[in-house]
């Protein structure tokens, strides 16, 4: 799975900024998620191998590195993984249940929680960045609002139905403060 995500990662990056070579591709990864993954050669050049192999990518050499750009069917497959995502964001049906299962997951519940606390700390970290002059990045403001909102309506709503959540560890564990 992490060198399937890495080649669609890696061909989002080759569309937004024209070619990408292994090692950057690594650093890439490593930037965005904090550290908290640094893929090695062992991933990433399999990862990349695959994407020409399959004509999403090509390859050329420019002095000693190898150089990625993504091809036409490349562009198509991300176009496509974009409206499924869209799909699923208008209202597709929510596949955590399965995840939990495919991850051998003792307690829906503490899997749920863990997921939620993932995504509060991805929320957290782009509410965190800054652009190169130290101004907020653009649409952060909006974000931290419709942020806050939502947690406000679900927290409110959670209450409402009272201590009914049986299996759901309330501890943190792990991530970040907040």
């Amino acid at each position: 799975m992490p060198g399937r995500i890495l080649g669609l990662y890696a061909l989002s990056v080759m569309e937004a900024e024209g070619s990408l070579y292994g090692y950057r591709l690594s650093d890439r990864v490593a930037e965005r998620t904090e550290g908290d993954w640094r893929p090695g050669a062992g991933t990433v050049y399999p990862a990349l191998e695959s994407l020409t192999r399959r004509k999403l990518a090509r390859v050329s050499p420019e002095g000693r590195r190898r150089v990625y750009r993504i091809t036409p069917q490349g562009r198509s497959v991300l176009e496509r993984i974009r409206g499924n995502l869209a799909w699923r964001s208008a209202g597709g049906p929510d596949l955590s249940v399965l995840w939990a299962e495919i991850a051998g997951a003792d307690d829906l519940g503490t899997f749920l929680l863990l997921r939620l606390r993932r995504s509060l700390d991805a929320v957290e970290a782009a509410l965190g960045t800054s652009s190169k002059r130290g101004a907020p990045t653009p649409g952060t403001e909006t974000l931290r609002a419709d942020v806050t909102a939502e947690l406000t309506a679900r927290l409110d709503s959670l209450r409402r139905r009272g201590p009914r959540f049986g299996g759901v560890h309330t501890s943190r564990q792990g991530g970040s403060g907040g």
